[in-house]
């Protein structure tokens, strides 16, 4: 008998490309349909099919609290007996602003948008007219949203499908991005020193995460900032996934850089679609009405969003969660490179805090080309093994993994037992 999710499957076939509204969901990589999901709580997500399963996927970073926390239902409940939109400001999207520019060091103005795409896509048109350049200088199997002139070279979903770049993008658009290696200090002067006039902003994720995780040299970082400011470009950090989730004011606290605009999403919405970009008030006010620089959006601070972002960011802001999510993570990620160890199993594992990922290779994971020289063949037996032992991760060997704050250490071990079950497999 053919199991509810397969059966969905078959039916969004028809009328949905691929049967996804996002590429890597439909687990092409590793050979199997996806699940479908019928409700969530905690740590634990279940299928339509009734199967239960500890989430490492968390909506691919959002549910840094776990999945329907009581205080981000309550707010949403409250919120939607109001109305879902109106199209007009509320006191929601400046509560959500000041709390943003409290907690992110490099931010004093933002704007709300509606996801992760929108935000870089707007902080570059940003950068643009500031700058008067063209040139944008972005990195290898980073991804910055499917906007047109950033599906070159990028991580995530392109990767995972195999797709160099994507058709429908004009020749025009992308040679005015450079797409360097991650990590390499040496390409980025060699970019400057022959384009550094033209360009406008260097955009990076400072702790990759869509080409698996990425553990960021801090010289190189920090050569960023000094090599942006001297060609008088500017920097964009790209924190739809590091920020809030590494630290309360993303990798930029962490690392104690400051870039001049930074990108948002994913956890400051808590589950809902979500996405901002802020930066220095100079920068800022050069965004209409207040200055000459186009962007718009009809649902753009959306009263659910902000209430459900707001009560994420508030519970973060309380109490002690950020050593609970690293020691977590140093549990779960630690964890997984011992049981590889013993079982004989080439393995690298990359963290920073509760979002890491696993690359099966005996090589150090440094950027791009190094993540892509990884076993897929290897990720697609784990992949399948985990999930029936009852583990939910991402269907593909280039996506983070994430830990919430409702992980519980039993459940940390449960999936170790799952791990180290998955590597014997592996061996026969």
């Amino acid at each position: 008998m053919m199991k509810r999710s397969e059966t969905l499957f078959e039916r969004a076939c028809k009328t949905i490309p691929g049967g996804v509204n996002s590429p890597v969901r439909a687990g092409k990589s590793v050979d199997m349909n996806p699940l479908f999901i019928d409700e969530a709580a905690g740590a634990i997500i279940r299928d339509v099919d009734g199967n239960e399963y500890i989430d490492y996927v968390g909506s691919w970073g959002p549910m840094i609290l776990g999945h329907a926390h009581p205080e981000v239902v309550a707010a949403i409940r409250e919120r939607i007996s109001r109305g879902t939109s109106y199209g007009a400001p509320t006191e929601l999207e400046v509560i959500m602003a000041e709390t943003i520019v409290e907690m992110v060091p490099s931010i004093e103005m933002v704007r709300m948008v509606n996801s992760g795409t929108e935000a870089a896509m707007s902080a570059i048109r940003l950068a643009r007219g500031v700058t008067g350049r063209k040139m944008i200088v972005k990195f290898d199997g980073c991804y910055h949203g499917h906007a047109d002139s950033l599906l070159v070279s990028a991580g995530s979903g392109v990767a995972t499908l195999g797709i160099p770049g994507s058709p429908g993008v004009p020749e025009d658009l992308v040679r005015h991005t450079l797409s360097l290696p991650f990590n390499d200090m040496k390409a980025l002067n060699s970019a400057f020193d022959r384009y550094g006039p033209d360009i406008a902003c260097i955009i990076v994720e400072p702790i990759p995460g869509n080409m698996g995780v990425i553990i960021p040299d801090v010289d190189f970082l920090k050569g960023l900032r000094e090599i942006a400011t001297a060609f008088g470009a500017l920097l964009i950090f790209d924190e739809v996934i590091s920020g809030f989730r590494v630290a309360p004011g993303g990798a930029q606290e962490l690392y104690g850089i400051g870039p001049d605009l930074t990108c948002l999403g994913k956890i400051i919405g808590g589950g809902l679609p979500v996405g901002a970009y802020g930066g220095k008030p100079e920068f800022m006010l050069r965004m209409a009405p207040e200055g000459d620089i186009y962007q718009a959006g009809t649902l753009s601070g959306n009263p659910l969003a902000m209430a459900a972002g707001i009560a994420t960011l508030t519970v973060l802001r309380q109490g002690d969660l950020y050593p609970k999510l690293e020691k977590m993570g140093n549990a779960l990620f630690s964890g997984l490179a011992s049981l590889a160890g013993n079982a004989g199993i080439p393995v690298v594992v990359n963290h920073v805090g509760s979002m890491g990922s696993l690359f099966f290779t005996d090589a150090p994971v440094l950027d791009f080309v190094t993540a892509k020289a990884s076993d897929a063949r290897r990720f697609k037996q784990y992949y399948r093994s985990m999930r029936e032992h009852g583990m939910y991760l991402a269907p593909s060997p280039f996506e983070a993994g994430f830990i919430s704050a409702a992980h519980t250490e039993e459940m940390i071990e449960k999936t170790l037992n799952a791990a180290a079950s998955a590597f014997k497999e592996m061996l026969n």
